[in-house]
Protein backbone atom coordinates (compact mmCIF):
# COMPACT_ATOMS: atom_id res chain seq x y z
CA UNK A 1 0.00 0.00 0.00
CA UNK A 2 1.58 3.27 -1.05
CA UNK A 3 0.93 6.75 0.26
CA UNK A 4 1.75 10.31 -0.65
CA UNK A 5 4.53 10.19 1.91
CA UNK A 6 6.59 7.86 -0.27
CA UNK A 7 8.57 10.87 -1.45
CA UNK A 8 9.66 11.37 2.17
CA UNK A 9 10.13 7.65 2.77
CA UNK A 10 13.19 5.50 3.15
CA UNK A 11 11.53 2.98 0.82
CA UNK A 12 12.00 2.56 -2.93
CA UNK A 13 9.56 4.30 -5.23
CA UNK A 14 6.58 2.32 -6.34
CA UNK A 15 6.85 0.96 -9.85
CA UNK A 16 10.32 -0.54 -9.62
CA UNK A 17 9.78 -2.32 -6.31
CA UNK A 18 6.78 -2.88 -4.08
CA UNK A 19 6.39 -1.12 -0.77
CA UNK A 20 8.23 -3.90 1.04
CA UNK A 21 11.31 -3.25 -1.03
CA UNK A 22 10.95 -6.48 -3.03
CA UNK A 23 10.64 -6.70 -6.81
CA UNK A 24 7.00 -7.25 -7.89
CA UNK A 25 7.89 -10.71 -9.19
CA UNK A 26 8.59 -11.83 -5.63
CA UNK A 27 4.96 -11.42 -4.61
CA UNK A 28 3.28 -14.67 -3.63
CA UNK A 29 3.69 -17.39 -1.05
CA UNK A 30 6.75 -17.12 1.17
CA UNK A 31 7.68 -20.78 1.17
CA UNK A 32 9.97 -20.50 4.18
CA UNK A 33 7.48 -18.65 6.42
CA UNK A 34 4.49 -20.70 5.35
CA UNK A 35 6.38 -23.99 5.30
CA UNK A 36 7.75 -23.78 8.83
CA UNK A 37 4.54 -22.44 10.40
CA UNK A 38 2.37 -24.93 8.51
CA UNK A 39 4.55 -27.87 9.54
CA UNK A 40 4.61 -26.61 13.13
CA UNK A 41 0.82 -26.29 13.33
CA UNK A 42 0.25 -29.68 11.69
CA UNK A 43 2.78 -31.28 14.05
CA UNK A 44 0.90 -29.82 17.01
CA UNK A 45 -2.39 -31.23 15.73
CA UNK A 46 -0.79 -34.63 15.07
CA UNK A 47 0.70 -34.71 18.57
CA UNK A 48 -2.71 -33.93 20.03
CA UNK A 49 -4.34 -36.73 18.06
CA UNK A 50 -1.68 -39.35 18.81
CA UNK A 51 -0.98 -38.48 22.47
CA UNK A 52 -3.35 -35.82 23.77
CA UNK A 53 -2.54 -36.74 27.38
CA UNK A 54 1.18 -36.24 26.74
CA UNK A 55 0.53 -32.90 25.02
CA UNK A 56 -1.67 -31.80 27.90
CA UNK A 57 1.02 -32.66 30.42
CA UNK A 58 3.71 -30.92 28.36
CA UNK A 59 1.61 -27.76 27.95
CA UNK A 60 0.88 -27.65 31.70
CA UNK A 61 4.59 -28.04 32.51
CA UNK A 62 5.49 -25.38 29.95
CA UNK A 63 2.92 -22.99 31.38
CA UNK A 64 4.29 -23.56 34.88
CA UNK A 65 7.80 -22.77 33.63
CA UNK A 66 6.62 -19.61 31.86
CA UNK A 67 4.73 -18.34 34.92
CA UNK A 68 7.64 -19.12 37.25
CA UNK A 69 10.45 -17.74 35.12
CA UNK A 70 8.84 -15.07 32.94
CA UNK A 71 5.64 -14.13 34.74
CA UNK A 72 7.40 -10.97 35.87
CA UNK A 73 8.05 -10.11 32.22
CA UNK A 74 4.35 -10.26 31.27
CA UNK A 75 3.42 -8.18 34.34
CA UNK A 76 6.13 -5.58 33.78
CA UNK A 77 5.93 -5.18 30.02
CA UNK A 78 2.14 -4.80 29.93
CA UNK A 79 2.37 -1.74 32.18
CA UNK A 80 5.38 -0.52 30.21
CA UNK A 81 3.24 -0.53 27.04
CA UNK A 82 0.66 1.69 28.79
CA UNK A 83 3.33 4.20 29.79
CA UNK A 84 4.95 4.03 26.35
CA UNK A 85 1.88 4.81 24.24
CA UNK A 86 0.69 7.56 26.60
CA UNK A 87 4.16 9.11 26.49
CA UNK A 88 4.16 9.00 22.68
CA UNK A 89 0.79 10.72 22.56
CA UNK A 90 1.82 13.44 25.02
CA UNK A 91 5.26 14.06 23.48
CA UNK A 92 6.23 15.99 20.36
CA UNK A 93 5.69 12.79 18.38
CA UNK A 94 1.97 12.98 19.12
CA UNK A 95 1.38 15.46 16.29
CA UNK A 96 2.85 13.17 13.60
CA UNK A 97 0.10 12.01 11.24
CA UNK A 98 -0.35 8.40 10.21
CA UNK A 99 -0.14 9.42 6.58
CA UNK A 100 1.05 12.40 4.55
CA UNK A 101 1.55 15.75 6.30
CA UNK A 102 -1.61 17.21 4.75
CA UNK A 103 -3.65 14.01 4.66
CA UNK A 104 -7.11 14.07 6.19
CA UNK A 105 -8.52 11.16 8.22
CA UNK A 106 -10.00 8.46 6.00
CA UNK A 107 -13.07 8.08 8.23
CA UNK A 108 -15.18 10.65 10.04
CA UNK A 109 -14.61 10.75 13.78
CA UNK A 110 -18.06 9.31 14.50
CA UNK A 111 -17.50 6.38 12.13
CA UNK A 112 -14.00 5.82 13.50
CA UNK A 113 -15.31 5.73 17.07
CA UNK A 114 -18.12 3.36 16.03
CA UNK A 115 -15.61 0.94 14.48
CA UNK A 116 -13.41 1.21 17.57
CA UNK A 117 -16.50 0.39 19.63
CA UNK A 118 -16.99 -2.69 17.47
CA UNK A 119 -13.39 -3.74 18.05
CA UNK A 120 -14.00 -3.50 21.79
CA UNK A 121 -16.73 -6.13 21.64
CA UNK A 122 -16.36 -9.84 21.03
CA UNK A 123 -16.48 -13.33 22.44
CA UNK A 124 -14.34 -12.29 25.40
CA UNK A 125 -16.85 -9.81 26.77
CA UNK A 126 -19.72 -12.25 26.20
CA UNK A 127 -17.88 -15.10 27.94
CA UNK A 128 -16.34 -13.15 30.83
CA UNK A 129 -18.95 -10.38 31.29
CA UNK A 130 -20.58 -12.23 34.18
CA UNK A 131 -18.00 -14.92 34.89
CA UNK A 132 -15.00 -12.81 35.80
CA UNK A 133 -16.47 -10.27 38.23
CA UNK A 134 -18.49 -13.05 39.88
CA UNK A 135 -15.39 -15.27 40.17
CA UNK A 136 -13.39 -12.51 41.85
CA UNK A 137 -16.33 -11.75 44.15
CA UNK A 138 -16.66 -15.31 45.50
CA UNK A 139 -12.91 -15.97 45.34
CA UNK A 140 -10.93 -12.68 45.40
CA UNK A 141 -7.25 -12.47 44.42
CA UNK A 142 -5.06 -13.82 47.25
CA UNK A 143 -4.61 -11.41 50.13
CA UNK A 144 -7.11 -8.79 48.95
CA UNK A 145 -10.55 -9.18 50.57
CA UNK A 146 -12.92 -11.50 52.39
CA UNK A 147 -14.97 -13.56 49.88
CA UNK A 148 -18.52 -12.31 49.15
CA UNK A 149 -17.99 -9.08 51.12
CA UNK A 150 -18.57 -5.51 49.97
CA UNK A 151 -14.79 -5.15 49.74
CA UNK A 152 -14.68 -8.26 47.55
CA UNK A 153 -17.24 -6.63 45.21
CA UNK A 154 -15.00 -3.59 44.82
CA UNK A 155 -11.89 -5.72 44.28
CA UNK A 156 -13.79 -7.85 41.75
CA UNK A 157 -14.82 -4.89 39.59
CA UNK A 158 -11.41 -3.18 39.82
CA UNK A 159 -9.56 -6.39 38.90
CA UNK A 160 -11.89 -7.03 35.96
CA UNK A 161 -11.40 -3.50 34.63
CA UNK A 162 -7.65 -3.91 35.07
CA UNK A 163 -7.78 -6.90 32.73
CA UNK A 164 -10.04 -5.29 30.12
CA UNK A 165 -9.32 -1.55 29.80
CA UNK A 166 -6.05 0.39 29.47
CA UNK A 167 -3.58 -2.50 29.57
CA UNK A 168 -4.98 -4.65 26.74
CA UNK A 169 -5.63 -1.69 24.49
CA UNK A 170 -2.17 -0.29 25.09
CA UNK A 171 -0.83 -3.69 23.97
CA UNK A 172 -2.92 -3.42 20.80
CA UNK A 173 -1.92 0.22 20.30
CA UNK A 174 1.79 -0.62 20.15
CA UNK A 175 1.37 -2.92 17.15
CA UNK A 176 -1.38 -0.80 15.61
CA UNK A 177 0.75 2.33 15.76
CA UNK A 178 3.76 0.58 14.25
CA UNK A 179 1.70 -0.86 11.38
CA UNK A 180 -0.20 2.38 10.69
CA UNK A 181 2.96 4.52 10.78
CA UNK A 182 5.05 2.11 8.73
CA UNK A 183 2.31 1.55 6.14
CA UNK A 184 0.76 4.99 5.71
CA UNK A 185 3.69 7.24 6.64
CA UNK A 186 6.66 5.24 5.36
CA UNK A 187 4.96 3.24 2.62
CA UNK A 188 5.94 -0.23 3.81
CA UNK A 189 4.07 -3.50 3.51
CA UNK A 190 1.79 -4.75 6.26
CA UNK A 191 4.24 -7.32 7.55
CA UNK A 192 5.26 -7.20 11.20
CA UNK A 193 8.87 -7.65 10.04
CA UNK A 194 8.67 -4.51 7.86
CA UNK A 195 8.16 -2.46 11.01
CA UNK A 196 11.65 -3.52 12.15
CA UNK A 197 13.37 -1.76 9.26
CA UNK A 198 14.89 0.93 11.57
CA UNK A 199 16.63 -1.83 13.57
CA UNK A 200 17.28 -4.54 10.98
CA UNK A 201 17.53 -2.45 7.80
CA UNK A 202 17.27 -4.57 4.67
CA UNK A 203 17.74 -7.64 6.86
CA UNK A 204 14.08 -7.23 7.83
CA UNK A 205 13.39 -9.02 4.53
CA UNK A 206 15.81 -11.81 5.45
CA UNK A 207 15.84 -14.67 7.92
CA UNK A 208 15.46 -12.43 10.98
CA UNK A 209 12.41 -10.69 9.56
CA UNK A 210 10.84 -13.96 8.52
CA UNK A 211 11.33 -15.36 12.00
CA UNK A 212 9.38 -12.38 13.34
CA UNK A 213 6.52 -13.03 10.91
CA UNK A 214 6.51 -16.71 11.91
CA UNK A 215 6.15 -15.79 15.58
CA UNK A 216 3.29 -13.45 14.64
CA UNK A 217 1.54 -16.28 12.77
CA UNK A 218 1.88 -18.70 15.70
CA UNK A 219 0.63 -16.06 18.15
CA UNK A 220 -2.38 -15.27 15.96
CA UNK A 221 -3.12 -18.96 15.36
CA UNK A 222 -3.24 -19.88 19.03
CA UNK A 223 -4.97 -16.64 20.09
CA UNK A 224 -7.71 -17.22 17.50
CA UNK A 225 -7.98 -20.86 18.53
CA UNK A 226 -8.40 -19.84 22.18
CA UNK A 227 -11.25 -17.51 21.23
CA UNK A 228 -12.85 -20.23 19.13
CA UNK A 229 -12.56 -22.56 22.11
CA UNK A 230 -14.26 -20.02 24.40
CA UNK A 231 -17.03 -19.60 21.84
CA UNK A 232 -17.55 -23.35 21.65
CA UNK A 233 -17.62 -23.63 25.44
CA UNK A 234 -20.31 -20.96 25.78
CA UNK A 235 -22.44 -22.24 22.89
CA UNK A 236 -22.21 -25.75 24.35
CA UNK A 237 -23.26 -24.44 27.76
CA UNK A 238 -26.21 -22.65 26.16
CA UNK A 239 -27.34 -25.86 24.49
CA UNK A 240 -27.23 -27.65 27.83
CA UNK A 241 -28.99 -24.76 29.57
CA UNK A 242 -31.88 -24.85 27.09
CA UNK A 243 -32.14 -28.63 27.41
CA UNK A 244 -31.18 -29.32 23.79
CA UNK A 245 -28.55 -31.84 24.90
CA UNK A 246 -27.92 -33.67 28.13
CA UNK A 247 -24.17 -33.12 28.34
CA UNK A 248 -22.27 -31.51 25.50
CA UNK A 249 -18.97 -33.34 26.14
CA UNK A 250 -15.79 -32.98 24.14
CA UNK A 251 -17.29 -34.59 21.05
CA UNK A 252 -20.01 -31.97 21.08
CA UNK A 253 -17.44 -29.18 21.52
CA UNK A 254 -15.43 -30.44 18.55
CA UNK A 255 -18.63 -30.55 16.49
CA UNK A 256 -19.41 -26.93 17.39
CA UNK A 257 -15.85 -25.92 16.49
CA UNK A 258 -16.17 -27.69 13.14
CA UNK A 259 -19.37 -25.82 12.25
CA UNK A 260 -17.94 -22.44 13.31
CA UNK A 261 -14.71 -23.12 11.42
CA UNK A 262 -16.56 -23.91 8.20
CA UNK A 263 -18.64 -20.74 8.66
CA UNK A 264 -15.71 -18.38 9.07
CA UNK A 265 -13.66 -20.02 6.30
CA UNK A 266 -16.57 -19.50 3.91
CA UNK A 267 -16.87 -15.87 4.99
CA UNK A 268 -13.12 -15.32 4.68
CA UNK A 269 -12.86 -16.57 1.09
CA UNK A 270 -16.25 -15.39 -0.21
CA UNK A 271 -15.27 -11.74 -0.53
CA UNK A 272 -18.76 -10.67 0.53
CA UNK A 273 -17.56 -7.75 2.63
CA UNK A 274 -21.01 -6.19 2.72
CA UNK A 275 -22.48 -9.36 4.18
CA UNK A 276 -19.85 -9.56 6.91
CA UNK A 277 -20.26 -5.85 7.62
CA UNK A 278 -24.01 -6.36 7.89
CA UNK A 279 -23.50 -9.26 10.29
CA UNK A 280 -21.12 -7.18 12.42
CA UNK A 281 -23.51 -4.24 12.57
CA UNK A 282 -26.40 -6.55 13.39
CA UNK A 283 -24.38 -8.12 16.17
CA UNK A 284 -23.60 -4.74 17.68
CA UNK A 285 -27.30 -3.91 17.76
CA UNK A 286 -28.12 -7.27 19.36
CA UNK A 287 -25.36 -6.83 21.95
CA UNK A 288 -26.73 -3.39 22.78
CA UNK A 289 -30.25 -4.82 23.10
CA UNK A 290 -29.23 -7.53 25.54
CA UNK A 291 -27.21 -5.02 27.58
CA UNK A 292 -30.19 -2.64 27.74
CA UNK A 293 -32.46 -5.56 28.67
CA UNK A 294 -30.26 -6.54 31.63
CA UNK A 295 -29.84 -2.89 32.64
CA UNK A 296 -33.61 -2.33 32.74
CA UNK A 297 -34.65 -5.74 34.10
CA UNK A 298 -31.80 -5.91 36.62
CA UNK A 299 -30.89 -3.71 39.62
CA UNK A 300 -30.63 -0.45 37.66
CA UNK A 301 -29.94 1.83 40.62
CA UNK A 302 -27.24 -0.53 41.91
CA UNK A 303 -25.53 -0.43 38.50
CA UNK A 304 -25.67 3.37 38.34
CA UNK A 305 -24.07 3.61 41.78
CA UNK A 306 -21.50 0.97 40.86
CA UNK A 307 -20.28 2.85 37.78
CA UNK A 308 -18.33 5.65 39.56
CA UNK A 309 -17.36 3.30 42.39
CA UNK A 310 -15.83 0.76 40.02
CA UNK A 311 -13.93 3.46 38.15
CA UNK A 312 -12.58 4.98 41.36
CA UNK A 313 -11.57 1.60 42.77
CA UNK A 314 -9.79 0.74 39.53
CA UNK A 315 -7.71 3.94 39.67
CA UNK A 316 -6.97 3.52 43.38
CA UNK A 317 -5.96 -0.15 43.13
CA UNK A 318 -4.10 0.10 39.81
CA UNK A 319 -0.53 0.24 41.23
CA UNK A 320 -1.14 -2.82 43.41
CA UNK A 321 -2.83 -4.80 40.64
CA UNK A 322 -0.09 -3.95 38.14
CA UNK A 323 2.64 -5.26 40.45
CA UNK A 324 1.26 -8.67 41.43
CA UNK A 325 3.73 -11.55 41.08
CA UNK A 326 4.10 -14.87 42.87
CA UNK A 327 6.56 -13.15 45.23
CA UNK A 328 3.60 -11.35 46.83
CA UNK A 329 1.52 -14.48 47.33
CA UNK A 330 3.58 -17.61 46.78
CA UNK A 331 2.08 -20.68 45.14
CA UNK A 332 -1.48 -19.41 45.59
CA UNK A 333 -0.73 -16.17 43.75
CA UNK A 334 1.18 -18.06 41.06
CA UNK A 335 -1.87 -20.24 40.36
CA UNK A 336 -4.16 -17.20 40.34
CA UNK A 337 -1.92 -15.28 37.92
CA UNK A 338 -1.72 -18.21 35.53
CA UNK A 339 -5.52 -18.33 35.35
CA UNK A 340 -6.10 -14.59 35.16
CA UNK A 341 -3.60 -11.76 34.69
CA UNK A 342 -0.77 -13.54 32.88
CA UNK A 343 -3.25 -15.50 30.78
CA UNK A 344 -4.98 -12.27 29.78
CA UNK A 345 -1.74 -10.48 28.88
CA UNK A 346 -0.70 -13.50 26.81
CA UNK A 347 -4.12 -13.63 25.12
CA UNK A 348 -4.02 -9.94 24.24
CA UNK A 349 -0.47 -10.30 22.88
CA UNK A 350 -1.58 -13.20 20.69
CA UNK A 351 -4.31 -11.02 19.18
CA UNK A 352 -2.10 -8.01 18.42
CA UNK A 353 -1.29 -8.90 14.77
CA UNK A 354 -5.01 -9.08 13.97
CA UNK A 355 -6.41 -6.27 16.14
CA UNK A 356 -3.35 -4.07 15.51
CA UNK A 357 -3.83 -4.39 11.76
CA UNK A 358 -7.55 -3.63 12.07
CA UNK A 359 -7.16 -0.45 14.11
CA UNK A 360 -4.26 0.60 11.88
CA UNK A 361 -6.35 0.28 8.72
CA UNK A 362 -9.19 2.46 10.06
CA UNK A 363 -6.85 5.13 11.48
CA UNK A 364 -5.18 6.47 8.34
CA UNK A 365 -4.79 10.25 8.53
CA UNK A 366 -5.16 10.41 12.32
CA UNK A 367 -2.33 11.82 14.37
CA UNK A 368 -0.55 9.61 16.89
CA UNK A 369 -2.21 11.61 19.68
CA UNK A 370 -5.67 11.05 18.22
CA UNK A 371 -4.90 7.37 17.63
CA UNK A 372 -3.76 6.65 21.19
CA UNK A 373 -6.62 8.64 22.73
CA UNK A 374 -9.24 6.81 20.68
CA UNK A 375 -7.73 3.34 21.03
CA UNK A 376 -7.30 3.59 24.80
CA UNK A 377 -10.49 5.41 25.75
CA UNK A 378 -13.29 4.16 23.49
CA UNK A 379 -12.93 0.38 24.07
CA UNK A 380 -12.14 1.01 27.74
CA UNK A 381 -15.41 2.89 28.20
CA UNK A 382 -17.27 0.09 26.41
CA UNK A 383 -15.70 -2.47 28.76
CA UNK A 384 -16.47 -0.36 31.84
CA UNK A 385 -20.17 -0.08 30.97
CA UNK A 386 -20.44 -3.74 29.91
CA UNK A 387 -18.90 -5.16 33.09
CA UNK A 388 -20.87 -2.80 35.34
CA UNK A 389 -24.09 -4.04 33.72
CA UNK A 390 -23.37 -7.77 33.60
CA UNK A 391 -20.77 -8.16 36.36
CA UNK A 392 -22.53 -5.74 38.68
CA UNK A 393 -25.86 -7.47 38.17
CA UNK A 394 -24.26 -10.86 38.83
CA UNK A 395 -22.66 -9.66 42.09
CA UNK A 396 -25.98 -8.16 43.20
CA UNK A 397 -27.90 -11.32 42.33
CA UNK A 398 -25.36 -13.56 44.06
CA UNK A 399 -25.66 -11.42 47.19
CA UNK A 400 -29.45 -11.69 47.09
CA UNK A 401 -29.99 -15.35 46.21
CA UNK A 402 -26.54 -17.01 46.24
CA UNK A 403 -27.56 -19.35 43.43
CA UNK A 404 -25.21 -18.28 40.61
CA UNK A 405 -22.44 -20.54 41.85
CA UNK A 406 -22.02 -24.30 41.88
CA UNK A 407 -22.76 -26.48 44.92
CA UNK A 408 -19.12 -26.19 46.02
CA UNK A 409 -19.27 -22.38 45.85
CA UNK A 410 -17.21 -22.04 42.67
CA UNK A 411 -18.22 -20.26 39.47
CA UNK A 412 -18.78 -22.25 36.28
CA UNK A 413 -17.56 -19.71 33.73
CA UNK A 414 -19.32 -21.43 30.84
CA UNK A 415 -22.78 -21.24 32.42
CA UNK A 416 -22.44 -18.01 34.44
CA UNK A 417 -24.20 -15.74 31.94
CA UNK A 418 -27.03 -18.23 31.40
CA UNK A 419 -27.57 -18.65 35.14
CA UNK A 420 -27.90 -14.88 35.47
CA UNK A 421 -30.35 -14.57 32.56
CA UNK A 422 -32.44 -17.33 34.15
CA UNK A 423 -33.50 -14.81 36.83
CA UNK A 424 -35.19 -12.56 34.26
CA UNK A 425 -38.02 -12.96 31.77
CA UNK A 426 -37.68 -14.85 28.46
CA UNK A 427 -34.53 -16.62 29.64
CA UNK A 428 -34.69 -19.22 26.87
CA UNK A 429 -34.90 -16.52 24.19
CA UNK A 430 -32.05 -14.49 25.65
CA UNK A 431 -29.93 -17.65 25.93
CA UNK A 432 -30.43 -18.31 22.23
CA UNK A 433 -29.55 -14.68 21.51
CA UNK A 434 -26.29 -15.11 23.45
CA UNK A 435 -25.36 -18.15 21.39
CA UNK A 436 -26.11 -16.30 18.15
CA UNK A 437 -24.04 -13.33 19.32
CA UNK A 438 -21.07 -15.54 20.20
CA UNK A 439 -21.24 -17.37 16.86
CA UNK A 440 -21.42 -14.22 14.75
CA UNK A 441 -18.78 -12.44 16.83
CA UNK A 442 -16.41 -15.24 16.11
CA UNK A 443 -17.27 -15.63 12.42
CA UNK A 444 -16.86 -11.90 11.81
CA UNK A 445 -13.50 -11.86 13.60
CA UNK A 446 -11.85 -15.20 12.90
CA UNK A 447 -12.15 -14.76 9.14
CA UNK A 448 -10.06 -11.62 9.46
CA UNK A 449 -7.50 -13.48 11.61
CA UNK A 450 -7.19 -16.11 8.86
CA UNK A 451 -6.61 -13.37 6.30
CA UNK A 452 -3.95 -11.79 8.54
CA UNK A 453 -2.11 -15.12 8.77
CA UNK A 454 -2.44 -15.40 4.99
CA UNK A 455 -0.99 -11.90 4.60
CA UNK A 456 1.98 -12.80 6.79
CA UNK A 457 2.46 -16.00 4.76
CA UNK A 458 2.39 -14.19 1.41
CA UNK A 459 4.92 -11.37 1.88
CA UNK A 460 2.38 -8.78 2.96
CA UNK A 461 -0.25 -9.37 0.28
CA UNK A 462 -3.44 -7.49 1.18
CA UNK A 463 -5.51 -10.21 -0.54
CA UNK A 464 -3.84 -13.57 0.13
CA UNK A 465 -4.86 -16.57 -1.96
CA UNK A 466 -7.95 -18.52 -1.00
CA UNK A 467 -5.92 -21.70 -0.55
CA UNK A 468 -3.69 -20.05 2.08
CA UNK A 469 -6.67 -18.53 3.91
CA UNK A 470 -8.51 -21.86 3.90
CA UNK A 471 -5.45 -23.64 5.29
CA UNK A 472 -5.08 -21.21 8.19
CA UNK A 473 -8.81 -21.26 8.88
CA UNK A 474 -8.81 -25.05 9.06
CA UNK A 475 -5.64 -25.00 11.18
CA UNK A 476 -7.28 -22.60 13.64
CA UNK A 477 -10.24 -24.94 14.08
CA UNK A 478 -8.01 -27.98 14.45
CA UNK A 479 -5.77 -26.30 17.02
CA UNK A 480 -8.84 -25.12 18.99
CA UNK A 481 -10.18 -28.66 19.07
CA UNK A 482 -6.85 -30.03 20.31
CA UNK A 483 -6.58 -27.27 22.95
CA UNK A 484 -9.94 -28.34 24.36
CA UNK A 485 -9.36 -32.10 24.13
CA UNK A 486 -5.96 -32.17 25.89
CA UNK A 487 -7.39 -31.11 29.25
CA UNK A 488 -7.33 -33.93 31.79
CA UNK A 489 -10.75 -33.32 33.37
CA UNK A 490 -13.69 -34.57 31.35
CA UNK A 491 -15.77 -31.47 31.86
CA UNK A 492 -16.00 -28.06 30.17
CA UNK A 493 -14.17 -26.31 32.98
CA UNK A 494 -11.14 -28.51 32.45
CA UNK A 495 -11.13 -27.62 28.76
CA UNK A 496 -10.71 -23.95 29.67
CA UNK A 497 -7.46 -24.83 31.44
CA UNK A 498 -6.02 -26.19 28.20
CA UNK A 499 -6.83 -22.97 26.37
CA UNK A 500 -5.13 -20.85 29.02
CA UNK A 501 -1.98 -22.98 29.24
CA UNK A 502 -1.15 -23.05 25.54
CA UNK A 503 -2.05 -19.41 24.91
CA UNK A 504 0.38 -18.33 27.64
CA UNK A 505 3.25 -20.48 26.34
CA UNK A 506 2.93 -19.59 22.65
CA UNK A 507 2.65 -15.84 23.34
CA UNK A 508 5.99 -15.60 25.18
CA UNK A 509 8.20 -15.15 22.06
CA UNK A 510 5.93 -12.45 20.66
CA UNK A 511 6.13 -10.51 23.92
CA UNK A 512 9.85 -10.08 23.21
CA UNK A 513 9.09 -9.09 19.61
CA UNK A 514 6.75 -6.36 20.86
CA UNK A 515 9.40 -5.03 23.22
CA UNK A 516 11.84 -4.55 20.34
CA UNK A 517 8.99 -3.15 18.24
CA UNK A 518 8.74 -0.25 20.68
CA UNK A 519 12.42 0.49 20.11
CA UNK A 520 12.00 0.29 16.34
CA UNK A 521 8.99 2.61 16.34
CA UNK A 522 10.85 5.15 18.47
CA UNK A 523 13.79 5.15 16.04
CA UNK A 524 11.35 5.61 13.16
CA UNK A 525 9.60 8.54 14.83
CA UNK A 526 12.90 10.17 15.77
CA UNK A 527 13.83 10.35 12.09
CA UNK A 528 10.39 11.39 10.85
CA UNK A 529 10.55 14.27 8.31
CA UNK A 530 8.28 16.43 10.48
CA UNK A 531 10.53 15.97 13.53
CA UNK A 532 13.71 16.58 11.50
CA UNK A 533 12.29 19.74 9.91
CA UNK A 534 11.27 20.99 13.32
CA UNK A 535 14.71 20.25 14.72
CA UNK A 536 16.45 21.86 11.75
CA UNK A 537 14.20 24.89 11.97
CA UNK A 538 14.96 25.36 15.64
CA UNK A 539 18.70 25.09 14.95
CA UNK A 540 18.54 27.67 12.12
CA UNK A 541 16.50 30.15 14.15
CA UNK A 542 18.75 29.73 17.18
CA UNK A 543 21.84 30.25 15.03
CA UNK A 544 20.36 33.32 13.39
CA UNK A 545 19.47 34.87 16.76
CA UNK A 546 22.98 34.28 18.09
CA UNK A 547 24.55 35.92 15.04
CA UNK A 548 22.06 38.78 15.20
CA UNK A 549 22.98 39.49 18.81
CA UNK A 550 26.70 39.38 17.98
CA UNK A 551 26.43 41.71 14.98
CA UNK A 552 23.62 44.07 15.96
CA UNK A 553 23.50 44.00 19.74
CA UNK A 554 19.89 42.80 19.97
CA UNK A 555 18.63 45.46 17.55
CA UNK A 556 17.71 43.23 14.60
CA UNK A 557 14.90 41.24 12.96
CA UNK A 558 14.76 37.95 11.06
CA UNK A 559 13.80 37.85 7.38
CA UNK A 560 13.44 35.01 4.88
CA UNK A 561 14.55 34.83 1.27
CA UNK A 562 14.84 32.06 -1.35
CA UNK A 563 18.15 30.23 -1.57
CA UNK A 564 17.49 27.87 -4.47
CA UNK A 565 15.94 24.43 -4.73
CA UNK A 566 15.04 23.49 -1.17
CA UNK A 567 14.35 19.85 -0.37
CA UNK A 568 12.59 18.65 2.76
CA UNK A 569 15.01 17.07 5.15
CA UNK A 570 14.59 13.31 5.40
CA UNK A 571 16.76 10.55 6.86
CA UNK A 572 18.11 9.77 3.38
CA UNK A 573 18.30 13.41 2.16
CA UNK A 574 20.03 15.61 4.74
CA UNK A 575 19.82 19.27 3.88
CA UNK A 576 22.89 21.19 4.91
Amino acid sequence: MSTDTDRHSDEPAEGTEDVAGRPPTERGLDRLVFGITAIGSLAFVAWGIVDHAGLGSASADAQSWVITNTGWLFVLIASAFVVYVIWLAASRYGKIPLGADDEKPEFRTTSWIAMMFSAGMGIGLMFWGVAEPLSHYVSPPPGTAEPRSSEAAEVAMATTLFHWTLHPWAIYAVVGLAIAYGTFRRGRSQLISSMFRPILGRHSDGIGGRAIDMMAIFATLFGSAASLGLGALQIGAGMEFNGWVGSIGKVGLVSIITVLTIAFIVSAVSGIDRGIQWLSNTNMVLALLIAVFVFVAGPTLFMLNLLPTALGDYVAMLPKMASRTDVSGGAEMKAWLSSWTVFYWAWWVSWTPFVGMFIARISRGRTIRQFVTGVLLVPSIVSLVWFVIFGGTAIFQQGQTGDLTEANGSVNENFALFHLLDHYPIASATAVLVMILVAIFFVSGADAASIVMGTLSEKGSIEPSKATVIFWGAATGAVAAIMLVIADPGDLGGALTGLQALTTVVSLPFVLVMGFLCVSLYKDLSSDPMILREKRGAELVEGAVVKGEERHDCDFELVTEPVGDFRATTPDQPND
